[in-house]
């Protein structure tokens, strides 16, 4: 465990209490080993004058919803530390009143919630306190023998904890146990199956504490011999069909589209290939804590994956009735993470981000269970502790609080043509809805066009069979299935008659504005028909109902495209895919329309650049957006009984009319 106070960076804190908690927060927090994803937390306890001129002492105390990593000066509730102190000493609080009575006690009611562990970090009488839960030390402890090596360790330099529920259960266990203490023998404390706890009087040396509590049971695993050996067997087998039926089965148990993370690293396909991996993988969590977001065990997918999910839901229904009180409201009882044997581990969640959480936790945590097995046996808490941390009525409680998600949430949709104009509109407004998007382009700029981690950009010539059979197959590969086709590549040829048309402007416009969306299609159906609510829809044209003089390559490519995508609503009904079509027109901000381009065709029909931009029966301009956002709708629950149809949007045009 690297120590990275720099004492030139904590000099720019000018000594100041909150900004050196800050600091020595944010070391904590840049070491996945220590906290991941909100776990673990911190605190500073300072005298303040008040309105009335007062002093008085609040304990500054990591909120709810802040990460160490990113945490500011804003992420800390100041809270009153005599309250905190008396709560401690009282028989009996329930978690909801203690966090009511906490917020109570607060001096800016704005403030995030919090910490649960206030009451806590509020009696140990040192000015700085850290808590995190550094793997090699909870590691150690989820084994048979885990507190007898704790102590062989560290002798009397820690407070051995026995595992008990966070929050005023553990306050309240701590404070009885120190009261006849000699705080400032020891060094930390080690709460079983749980974390560390470091304090000091100021923040370098809590945190050096830390570091070197956690650094010790580092050096000591290898010396047990408890070093993970690399595995011969680390090639991922794979079979992106049965990628997309797996998640396809958990989204129905679900209720809701979800995001896969399928991970294939050496170290996630040699944990997969272990012998007695649906034996280890299923014992719990490395960290009750962890438990609110992976559920206590994975599924374990065999042959029959469907089968073993639905296994595996019956056995959460029975786990949660084995343990409830009768008055709990039982959670979604599909898996958040999966063992597929030859093939790696894979996590779900409702978008990039909750999948990338999970799956963080999971490397953490099959790393702990191989060092664990090493020592003796992987050994987590038993089932009613797990179950009272997942059913921890805070918990509870937010259930009735969560808002209802998006449409598009969790759906993973591919749009072509995704480097600017409606293509670039579609992506744009897909993730902004909830989706992951696979956004496929020609130009090579489509790679990095897009920072959001829900957008894939894939370089894709549709011209050619292999680049789209190869991108899609990215796209499954990167988010686990596919809900959504916004088939929109095109191109808009010269005005040329048919009397003296160049071959090749025919060839050319019947070959991306028409045979690539067939081929597209083709590739993409048998993942749509493992879809969630499948739809596809079809970028064409008003030229199909209105076609003008100078444009039959154009408009015949897209007449095409259009009975290609009727055929397909008549084929695909029946394997619950949608397909419906949307008709274009005047659409002047994408880039065949340059500022000298819509001058030069305002000027002919005797009108302004405006004039010509809003020529339709409703006198308004079409956006690229505009596309989008009704594509969008079609791929959401507005049209999910609807199929076969075509929309214009145009403003209104007499002609189609």
């Amino acid at each position: 465990m690297k120590n990275l106070w720099n004492n030139d960076d904590a000099a720019k804190c000018n000594n100041d209490l909150l900004a050196l908690r800050v600091y020595t927060s944010r070391l904590l927090g840049q070491e996945p080993a220590l906290v991941l994803h909100g776990g673990g937390n911190t605190s500073v306890k300072a005298s303040v004058t008040n309105l009335f001129g007062e002093s008085e002492e609040l304990l500054y105390v990591k909120g709810s919803g802040w990460d160490l990593i990113t945490i500011e000066a804003a992420g800390f509730a100041a809270v009153k530390l005599d309250v905190l102190k008396k709560m401690a000493q009282l028989d009996q609080l329930s978690d909801s009143e203690m966090v009511r009575v906490q917020r109570s006690a607060m001096t800016d009611p704005n403030a995030p919630n919090p910490s649960v562990e206030a009451i806590l970090h509020a009696i140990i009488p040192f000015r700085y306190v850290d808590h995190t839960h550094a793997d090699a030390v909870v590691t150690m402890t989820n084994t048979e023998t885990g507190a007898d090596r704790i102590q062989q360790l560290y002798g009397n330099r820690v407070l051995i904890v026995p595992y008990v529920m966070p929050g005023f259960i553990l306050a309240k266990k701590i404070y009885e146990l120190t009261q006849n203490i000699d705080w400032a023998s020891l060094e930390g404390m080690i709460l079983l199956n749980h974390g560390v706890f470091t304090f000091g009087d100021d923040a370098k040396t809590s945190y050096e504490r830390m570091i070197q509590l956690v650094t010790d049971a580092e050096n000591y695993l290898p010396v047990q011999g408890a070093v993970i050996a690399p595995s011969a067997s680390t090639e991922a087998k794979e079979n992106l069909l049965e990628l997309a039926r797996i998640r396809k089965s958990v989204c129905k148990i679900k209720g809701n589209a979800v995001v896969t993370k399928w991970d294939i690293t050496p170290e996630s396909v040699s944990f997969s290939n272990q012998p007695e991996v649906a034996s280890i993988a299923t014992r719990g969590p490395l960290t009750p804590d962890h438990v609110i977001r992976t559920k206590p065990v994975p599924v374990i997918l065999g042959e029959n994956p469907e089968a073993d999910i639905a296994r595996y839901t019956k056995a959460y229904c029975e786990y949660f009735e084995r343990n409830t009180n009768g008055q709990l409201t039982r959670l979604n009882p599909a898996p958040c993470w999966a063992v597929w044997p030859g093939f790696g581990l894979l996590s779900f969640g409702r978008n990039v981000k909750e999948a990338g959480i999970v799956s963080d936790i999971k490397d953490h945590t099959i790393d702990a269970i191989q060092v664990a097995e090493l020592l003796g046996g992987w050994k987590a808490l038993p089932e009613s502790d797990i179950f009272d941390m997942e059913y921890w009525e805070l918990e509870q409680a937010k259930l009735s609080k969560k808002g209802t998600s998006g449409g598009l949430q969790g759906k993973i949709a591919l749009v072509t043509g995704a480097a600017s104009g409606i293509g670039r509109a579609c992506v744009e407004t897909l993730q902004s809805q909830g989706a992951a998007v696979i956004a496929l382009d020609l130009n090579p700029a489509i790679t990095t066009l897009f920072d959001q981690k829900e957008i894939l950009g894939v370089v894709c010539d549709v011209m050619l069979e292999k680049d789209i059979q190869n991108a899609v197959e990215a796209g499954i590969r990167h988010f686990g299935g596919l809900d959504i086709l916004i088939s929109n590549a095109g191109t808009f040829p010269p005005s040329e008659s048919i009397s003296e048309m160049n071959s090749k402007t025919w060839d050319d416009s019947m070959g991306i504005n028409l045979t690539s969306h067939q081929r597209l299609l083709q590739a993409c159906t048998p993942y749509l028909t493992m879809g969630i609510d499948a739809a596809v829809i079809m970028i064409a044209s008003k030229n199909v109902s209105a076609p003008g003089p100078g444009v039959s390559a154009y408009s015949v490519a897209k007449a095409g495209q259009t009975q290609l995508a009727r055929v397909a609503a008549l084929e695909l009904a029946a394997l619950g895919v949608r397909v419906n079509v949307i008709h274009p027109n005047a659409v002047f901000d994408t880039g065949i329309w340059t500022t000298e381009v819509l001058e030069k065709r305002a000027k002919h029909y005797g009108m302004t650049v405006e004039e010509y931009k809003t020529n339709n029966l409703l006198r308004t301009e079409v956006t690229s957006k505009d596309v989008a956002s009704l594509a969008c709708a079609m791929a959401g629950p507005l049209f999910a009984k609807t199929t076969g149809a075509q929309v214009p949007i145009d403003g209104g045009n007499d002609r189609v009319i």
